[in-house]
């Protein structure tokens, strides 16, 4: 109890440091960022991924600027001006349909070219990478479900969102988790490299005694820092304006940051050299329960349980060793 407590109170403390500078985070600005997808193809199956990507608003309540972010164009009479808005083109067919279309008039647009073939019969097939401006790539899926779509045409999506991932989210809800997951992983890469550099500065003998306690401090306050504006980059996705007073209610997140934090700095105590990769692991893992379990808290309204935030936390800890052995590694090399 003592241990929550004190993490539950140093949340507090670096909450109030840095209120007004987590008031002026990008989130706010970044989920009324503007952005379109230009749809063609077979009516029916258009019709079909508007509905699926737009499903999910509260109370089923579709507004007007999601609506208008999903432009349905004719590639015979394309615009002869395309904005700085229009992010890709998505063109939807069935078994040959690509093959048959003129696509070459959609290349004049510029964008990357997501051709979507809905085949029950054929197994699915994506590409390694998402199509660059000007391009063109085929995806097979068996259905127009989130479920199919998720494993690489959704992620390939938003990669080509960069910049403006918030605002998708915030308008299409079937793109939430994916968003929120790259967010995630994200964040939980910065972390790490903050704790390592954190770690390094600690076991360095003179420098150590010298700032040790400053660095110390400073990862803890630097990660916390990263793991609240997470927390609201995903409020944000999630449709809730950015606000500090909503943190509250996702404390006992936090709360476990601070605890992972604390056994990290004590491990690599003894731990000189491991102590570096161990900080890392701890801070990645810790970070990635933070973003999943506020992703966990706004799809299904609840914490996460205790067990199923330490299988988390133990998944990701095996991902930040395979990252951090990969980086020793290439360092040892150089």
């Amino acid at each position: 109890m003592s241990v929550l407590l004190a993490s539950a109170y140093g949340g507090a403390d670096v909450l109030t440091l840095m209120r007004e500078r987590v008031r002026a985070s990008a989130a706010g600005s970044e989920a009324r960022r503007p952005f379109r997808f230009l749809l063609c193809g077979d009516p029916a199956l258009v019709s079909d991924l508007r509905a699926m990507l737009l499903r999910g608003h509260e109370d089923a309540y579709i507004p007007f600027d999601a609506a208008a972010v999903l432009e349905t164009i004719d590639p015979l009479r394309r615009p002869a001006i395309v904005d700085a808005d229009a992010r890709c083109v998505i063109f939807l067919g069935r078994p040959g349909d690509a093959a048959g279309a003129r696509l070459d008039l959609l290349v004049q647009l510029k964008l990357p070219i997501f051709a979507l073939t809905v085949d029950p019969q054929a197994p699915p097939n994506a590409p390694a990478a998402p199509p660059q401006a000007e391009h063109i790539v085929e995806y097979i899926v068996p259905t127009l479900d989130p479920e199919a779509l998720r494993s690489r045409f959704f992620p390939h999506l938003i990669e080509r969102c960069k910049g403006i991932e918030i605002a998708v989210g915030r308008r299409l809800p079937a793109l939430r988790a994916t968003i929120c997951i790259k967010l995630t992983r994200s964040a939980s890469l910065s972390a790490l490299n903050i704790a390592a550099a954190s770690a390094v500065v600690d076991n360095v003998p003179l420098l150590g005694i010298v700032l040790g306690a400053v660095a110390s401090a400073g990862d803890m306050v630097a990660i916390t820092g990263i793991q609240i504006v997470l927390m609201m980059q995903i409020g944000a996705v999630y449709g809730k304006d950015p606000d500090v007073q909503r943190i509250w209610e996702l404390l006992p997140i936090v709360g476990g940051g601070f605890g992972w934090r604390m056994l990290a700095r004590e491990i690599s105590g003894f731990i000189p050299v491991a102590g570096i990769a161990i900080k890392g692991v701890i801070a990645y893992a810790g970070t990635i329960v933070v973003g999943e379990g506020t992703m966990f808290f706004y799809e299904q309204g609840r914490f996460m349980t205790k067990a199923d935030a330490t299988l988390l936390y133990n998944e990701a800890k095996k991902t930040a060793i395979e990252i951090v052995r990969d980086v020793l590694a290439r360092i040892r090399k150089k």
